[in-house]
């Protein structure tokens, strides 16, 4: 029941984030990191977001690094489970995905 309310809160904040203008996206991203990289922009509009195929350029392996107050207050599980509910469909495609939480500087 927890993880439950604390997936509506979530969705409730992506909605309120949903609003503001994206930031454009570096110009060397491959079609897949583009891709990724527009779709986290979309859902989360990141202050952080790096997207990088991994797998030596065949599009089965990305790391993917990125901050966004939509995640404020959730544990890393469930910040991960997030960005992979958003991209479900490239998972399918995919060998693997690395994402990496942007820790806050004190």
């Amino acid at each position: 029941m927890l993880t439950l309310r604390r997936g509506l809160a979530a969705s409730r904040a992506l909605r309120r984030f949903s609003t503001k203008p994206h930031p454009i996206p570096p110009a060397n991203l491959t079609e897949g990191e583009k891709l990724i990289y527009d779709k986290l922009t979309d859902k989360f509009l990141p202050s952080e977001l790096d997207v990088q195929d991994i797998s030596g350029g065949c599009g089965d392996f990305y790391a993917i690094k990125i901050a966004s107050e939509a995640f404020k207050g959730l544990s890393t599980l469930n910040q991960h489970r997030l960005v992979t509910r958003v991209l479900k469909q490239e998972i399918e495609g995919i060998h693997g995905l690395q994402v990496r939480r942007r820790r806050r500087r004190r």
